[in-house]
């Protein structure tokens, strides 16, 4: 494998995101300047080839493509009609050799070529080098086509790296008007797609290459006869398999929504007002997507359940960033780790990323130095530094319980949208708890006394008055009785809730939050 080249990946990872028709200026400008290697990092090599083909055509330049199975041959043939082969160039060393000897104008694109970027290959790192010396003085570019990036030592001067922008939402639609005009004639396959449910399709579409696109959207055709705005999931389970891919995140099918939550008003209303902000109506309002909120609070109280819930509610797929799959033994991998992790959260946003216990993944940070070689603060640096440039409308969600842990860089302004308290339950919130447990469970909330174990709950969290309903379940099927009041309280005495063990922390935790984050509940009476 090639060095890692931190520079030239941080310079990239800095950059911010264009679109396709930026990327097409972008590049004629660097062809027309006659930068000598151009290395284009993605995997959609067919859209690549169309827009170096639109700008050879208006600069009147040939266009040729390498790969190591057919050689340079004309761009844009099929395999069939390449009669004009030539074997011997399916050599990387000749393919550059024949480079040279070309004398009109022209581009070359090399699909693949990272493998012979290797140090297992330092002839074709040294002839490419030597090329690109020339190549300065004429009117001919190489371009490089690969998914990944790799550049040796030597080739870091001479090469220049461009992200190709995945499709726009234009791309998109243009792509579901095509398949829509192609199946619209089909009388075994319904299409139902008024403005909105088109707009929903799209808006979970984006993240998606177009081959991608395509493939779910033939799928939901062959599945569901139909083609509608109810046939998100399909398309979630879709950008499941980039995650499922990358190793570094994992998804996760949320079913929970708000009305599975207790109490938390202030917090579901800010989220609901938040949620409209990622259509295309609120970009032309002139909103931009909204970053993130931090939820800091005692232990059990809904903070991970709300994370689940905005996913589920907004419909967008839910990615649980664990810091723990970051840290690799080998020098600057924990960070490269984490720049691949948020480029797969980009690529297939709009999406909600869940950070659990953001302050025991970054406890430490200031004594990094001495017990981890600065790892922990680099990685916190590249996370912090993605948070405040990101573009991409990714939503995280970062959970945290003790304060003292938190870096203060995290608690800026800018970096997300809001710092939310969620405080231990009210009276009518527990009530509130309860009823959705007690629901859940097949029980009718009404043949119960909420408000008397309510009363009997002071200072108990959600996940604790859960736990409760459990235990008494088990009691009653061990007696062979039906779950009621009673039953519930005798589990309840046996229960000590958390907030009396740490009846001190738990008030530290408040009076650090007053005045310095919102209340996710109405406060307390």
């Amino acid at each position: 494998m090639a060095p890692l080249v931190p520079r030239q990946t941080l310079l990239n990872f800095a950059r911010p995101k264009l679109t396709p028709m930026n990327f097409q200026l972008e590049l004629e400008t660097l062809i027309r300047a006659r930068y000598p290697v151009l290395y284009i990092v993605t995997s959609e090599e067919t859209r690549v080839q169309e827009t170096v083909l639109e700008i050879a055509a208006r600069r009147q330049k040939k266009v040729f493509e390498w790969s190591c199975t057919i050689g340079i041959v004309p761009a844009g043939a099929s395999i069939q009609s390449q009669k004009s082969r030539n074997p011997g160039t399916k050599d990387p060393l000749a393919a550059l050799d024949h480079v040279i000897e070309q004398v009109e104008p022209a581009l070359y694109l090399f699909k693949d070529f990272h493998p012979f970027l290797s140090k297992a290959h330092p002839a074709v790192i040294r002839k490419l080098k030597e090329i690109a010396l020339h190549l300065k003085n004429s009117f001919k570019t190489i371009i490089l086509v690969s998914p990944v990036m790799e550049i040796p030592t030597e080739l870091e001067k001479e090469i220049t790296v461009l992200n190709f922008p995945l499709p726009s939402r234009d791309d998109l639609a243009g792509l579901l008007d095509r398949i829509v005009a192609e199946v619209s004639a089909r009388k075994d396959v319904r299409i139902d797609l008024d403005e909105a449910a088109r707009d929903r399709l799209l808006q979970a579409a984006l993240g998606l290459t177009l081959g991608e696109a395509e493939n779910v959207f033939a799928r939901i055709i062959v599945k569901h006869g139909r083609l509608s705005g109810e046939d998100l999931p399909e398309v979630f389970a879709e950008k499941q398999q980039i995650i499922r891919k990358s190793g570094l995140l994992e998804y996760f099918a949320a079913r929970e929504d708000f009305d599975r939550i207790g109490g938390l008003e202030l917090l579901k209303q800010w989220l609901l007002k938040r949620g409209r902000a990622f259509c295309l109506e609120a970009r032309q309002f002139g909103l931009p997507a909204p970053r993130g909120i931090l939820l800091l609070g005692v232990q059990g109280c809904g903070k991970s359940l709300c994370a689940k819930a905005v996913s589920n509610q907004w419909q967008l797929p839910l990615l649980r960033f664990d810091m723990g799959r970051m840290f690799n033994s080998f020098v600057g991998s924990s960070e490269e780790n984490v720049r691949r992790a948020i480029q797969v959260a980009e690529s297939v946003a709009p999406a909600v990323l869940w950070v659990d216990e953001i302050d025991k993944a970054f406890a430490g940070t200031q004594a990094s130095g001495a017990t981890d070689g600065g790892t922990t603060a680099r990685v916190f640096g590249t996370f912090l530094t993605w948070l405040s440039e990101k573009t991409a409308p990714v939503f995280v969600v970062a959970t945290a319980n003790d304060i003292q842990h938190l870096p203060p860089e995290l608690l800026r302004k800018g970096r997300l949208d809001e710092i939310f308290f969620v405080d231990l339950p009210t009276r009518d919130e527990r009530a509130d708890i309860f009823r959705i447990h007690l629901a859940c469970r097949g029980r009718d909330p009404g043949r119960f006394d909420l408000d008397q174990l309510a009363d009997a709950t002071h200072g108990f969290s959600g996940a604790e008055i859960e736990e409760a309903i459990i235990s008494a379940l088990y009691d009653a099927f061990y007696a062979g009785t039906e779950l009621d009041t009673p039953t519930v309280l005798a589990a309840l005495k046996q229960s000590v809730p958390l907030a009396r063990t740490m009846d001190e922390q738990i008030q530290a935790l408040r009076s650090w939050a007053e005045g310095r984050a919102r209340h996710a509940s109405h406060p307390r009476a």
